[in-house]
Formats: structure tokens, C-alpha cells, sequence
């Protein structure tokens, strides 16, 4: 690419006039939404879940959903698994973010910062298990260990969201949609990268939304290139510039040399 001279734009990186990631938040709620879908569906018999139903029914306590992540997935997860019934506890060291949760929920959740002891003890009664931490830069943590895991009710289910950035469970391991889901210890892990691969309408439409409007205004601007010299949000997702690397943290891994974005767009002025 950078013997082509190509400018690369990575749209999860876009930002848009508020500072935020369009692609990741459309990505993120489809994710989230698709979490509780899918435990619901391997909590059956049929998939060698424990056989309960995610929210219960009247008479019968409702299911418990730890959720490790309260950012845009770990919100939208738990918004649906209360919708569904269950009973949710969110876990993050970021206490903001779980302020946050509370505050777009509008309603109080049982929230906690990691501390394992707690964290295991949750872990050892709930159902479900939602491993939805990530950096900014860089692998998720793993900060559910093995021996958590092994301790964990047979049938119960573990959605690793963050296995495409590392995994938050070190029992983890990539699976596909042809094959979703292995057991170990008991427990069923589900590791499929990219979930809303599995809902490719719904995420296409969601793409659209926010590429069509880019599209346009870069017609409307005379070119990337115009574009960028006027619009500095979606600098942030250009990672070559006519052949030259504009993302230091690539550059860092693979030793390769690295040029600052804006001194190139006002070199060319």
C-alpha cells in the first residue's frame, strides 16, 4: 500500500464533532443487544446450557448475568438483560464509566470495581458471564483467571466480547460462527470475533449510516485531501497518507517510520 502511494482511512476510528467513534458506538450496540440473544439461546438444553430461561417467570428467581465492562457494550448488554428479567451486576475500574451507566440507564444497578475476590464470588453463582473490558491502546486485561472459571456453575456461559482485542478470560480461546462455542471446566465459552458479523444487515445499514454522509462530504469538498485539511476528526482515522505511515502505534510495532499526519497536509498547502 505505501509502495502505491495509497491514503488508508480506518472508519473505527473516525471521529465525529463530539469526540466520539460512530462506527465503534454502532458496532458496540449491536454487540451489546446481541450478547443476551445469544447466552438466552446457549442457556438451553439443546446447547448444553443449564436449562433456564434468561429472565425466569413469575415464581422463579431470574437468571444472574455478571457483565466485566461498562462501556458502550457492557451498557448495552446490561440494558437488555434487564429488559429480558435477569439480574445484572456490571463490574470496571473505571468508576466514571460506571456513573455513567447509571446515569444513561436511568435507574440504580449493582456496579463494582474489580476486585477479585468480589469479582470470583459473583462469578461463582451466575449463569452468564460478559467479558466486555478494553484499552484505549493495546490488549484487554485478563482478569478473570482459570481458577475462577473452574469454579463456576457446570452449564453456565461465558461470551468473551473483547476476544478479537486479547480476551478478559484466560480460559478464552477464538472460535468461529461455524463453531461458536467449546466447554471447558463445565462452562461454555463463546469466542467469536466480530459478532456483528452474525447480524451483517443490521450492521451494514449501521456502516451506511455513518460512511454515506462522509462520502458526500468529501464529493462536496473537492476530495480527501480538502476534506482533511478542513475537517480534523476524521484526521484521526487516516493511517497512510499517499504512501507515508500517520499511525505512530503501528509504526512502534512493526519498526517502521512514522510521519506526523498535519505535517504533511501542511507541507502540501
Amino acid at each position: 500500500m505505501a509502495d502505491k502511494k495509497i491514503t488508508a482511512l480506518a472508519i473505527e476510528n473516525i471521529k465525529d464533532e463530539n469526540q466520539n467513534y460512530p462506527i465503534l458506538r454502532s458496532m458496540g450496540e449491536i454487540t451489546g443487544s446481541a450478547v443476551m440473544l445469544i447466552a438466552g439461546q446457549y442457556l438451553s438444553n439443546f446447547n448444553q446450557g443449564k436449562g433456564v430461561l434468561l429472565g425466569g417467570v413469575s415464581g422463579v428467581p431470574p437468571t444472574k448475568v455478571v457483565i466485566i465492562g461498562a462501556d458502550i457494550i457492557g451498557e448495552f448488554a446490561t440494558r437488555n438483560a434487564l429488559a429480558l428479567g435477569a439480574s445484572v451486576k456490571v463490574f470496571d475500574n473505571n468508576v466514571s464509566r460506571l456513573q455513567r451507566l447509571q446515569n444513561n440507564l436511568g435507574q440504580r444497578v449493582w456496579t463494582s470495581v474489580l476486585e477479585p475476590k468480589i469479582l470470583a464470588k459473583q462469578l461463582k453463582t451466575c449463569e452468564v458471564a460478559v467479558g466486555a473490558l478494553s484499552n484505549e491502546y493495546g490488549r484487554a486485561p485478563v482478569v478473570v483467571t482459570e481458577e475462577m472459571v473452574a469454579a463456576m456453575r457446570p452449564g453456565s456461559i461465558i461470551i468473551d466480547v473483547a476476544i478479537d482485542r486479547g480476551s478478559c478470560f484466560e480460559t478464552s480461546e477464538l472460535t468461529s460462527h461455524e463453531k461458536p462455542t467449546f466447554v471447558k471446566h463445565g462452562v461454555i465459552h463463546y469466542g467469536v470475533p466480530n459478532i456483528p458479523s452474525g447480524f451483517a444487515r443490521t450492521a451494514s445499514q449501521a456502516i451506511g449510516n455513518v460512511l454515506m454522509p462522509l462520502m458526500l462530504t468529501i464529493s462536496d469538498e473537492g476530495g480527501l485531501d480538502e476534506m482533511l485539511w478542513h475537517d480534523v476528526n476524521v484526521r484521526e482515522g487516516i493511517h497512510l497518507f499517499k504512501g507515508a505511515l500517520t499511525d505512530f502505534y503501528i509504526s512502534q510495532k512493526f519498526d517502521l517510520k512514522y510521519t506526523d499526519l498535519n505535517l504533511l497536509i501542511a507541507s502540501r498547502r
